[in-house]
């Protein structure tokens, strides 16, 4: 799977409901901003929680955002590696599963290919 090719598809899908539902869309991307605002935590803290959240509810287009933020915020491998483990621990075989996905996708846009 090419999760480049995935994530373009899938900000293609967005981007067609978005222009059926802009005033959703504004207000999702303000809070998203208001989140993501660094305060007590950073963003790239607050980014691998997101990945949390993400693996364990299985969304693989979240998983793809979020891994592709945490390469803009230059987490390393094994930075990504010991919150996937802690991802693991708490969720299971599941995510353990879909850790091994956003792991990929790391690979792939970070370049460690």
């Amino acid at each position: 799977m090419s999760w480049t090719a995935f994530l373009n598809e899938t900000n293609e899908r967005i981007g067609a409901l978005q222009k059926q539902t802009p005033k959703t869309f504004e207000g999702f991307g303000k809070m998203g901003q208001a989140a993501k605002t660094p305060g007590a935590l950073d963003e790239k803290t607050k980014e691998l929680i997101a990945l949390g959240i993400a693996v364990s509810t299985r969304c693989d287009s979240c998983i793809a955002f979020h891994v592709k933020s945490l390469v803009r915020l230059h987490t390393s491998r094994e930075e990504l590696c010991e919150a996937l483990a802690m991802i693991g621990y708490m969720g299971g075989g599941p995510s353990i599963a879909y850790s091994a996905k956003a792991l990929e996708a790391f690979d792939e846009f970070s370049g460690a290919e």
